[in-house]
């Protein structure tokens, strides 16, 4: 099965719910402090960072880095995170993630709730476009959910990816790609393609700092 139609139907949601976005952030102390843990990343340098959403990140990644490259495929969010985060030292892109190849090298490529939307079968390429984009030395700072938290999802059946129901304030419905890693098995697989990895757990979520395969400067 193809899921290419999930992934649009994904990033329908993301447009329409814009507005919506940030009402997790506002709700909930646990997303809030977890904010707060970029404080304790390695981030430094040039920053990428991918599916910024309505730049919740953004601001204290710009705090930490010397430039930051924020990227998303849905304008609506876009507009959102560049008013929150009016920073000369940060450039915001609209591209479509599983088509966009960065064009330079960053010292860290940075993903909060990104990794989750990725299908399974997408995820070598993905880690492949991220170890391209690092430059020697360089590593990538994930953030996403547990397993813990499939229970909250609305699961759907028979998808050609994992997927998740989501509803909008105004009744309308879409489906999501929404993968629960496990921690140990996302360190195995991606060790397995040649990464050296640490994800620990924090609360219901979880933090990984990976570094890709030897490559030539």
């Amino acid at each position: 099965m193809d899921d290419d139609a999930l992934l649009t139907e994904q990033r329908a949601y993301y447009r329409a719910g814009a507005a919506q976005y940030d009402r997790p952030y506002a709700e909930r102390e646990d997303l809030r402090e977890l904010l707060t843990v970029v404080d304790e990343l390695p981030i430094a340098g040039d920053v990428l960072e991918l599916a910024c959403g309505t730049g919740q990140w953004t601001p204290r990644l710009a705090a930490r880095a010397r430039s930051v490259t924020a990227v998303d495929a849905a304008a609506e969010v876009l507009a959102l995170a560049r008013a929150r985060t009016p920073s000369p030292t940060v450039q915001f892109l609209e591209a479509d993630l599983f088509e966009w190849r960065p064009p330079r090298r960053y010292d860290t490529v940075f993903f909060a709730f990104w990794l989750s939307h990725v299908p399974p079968r997408r995820l070598p390429e993905f880690w492949n476009t991220v170890a391209a984009a690092l430059a020697p030395g360089g590593k990538a700072i994930f953030i996403d959910d547990g397993p813990a938290a499939a229970a909250e999802e609305d699961i759907l059946a028979d998808q050609p990816a994992p997927a998740a129901l989501r509803r909008l304030d105004d009744g309308s419905r879409y489906r999501i790609v929404k993968v629960f890693h496990d921690p140990r098995t996302l360190t195995d697989d991606l060790t397995a393609l040649g990464w050296s990895v640490h994800i620990r757990p924090v609360a219901g979520n979880f933090i990984g700092i990976a570094e890709p395969p030897d490559k030539k400067p």
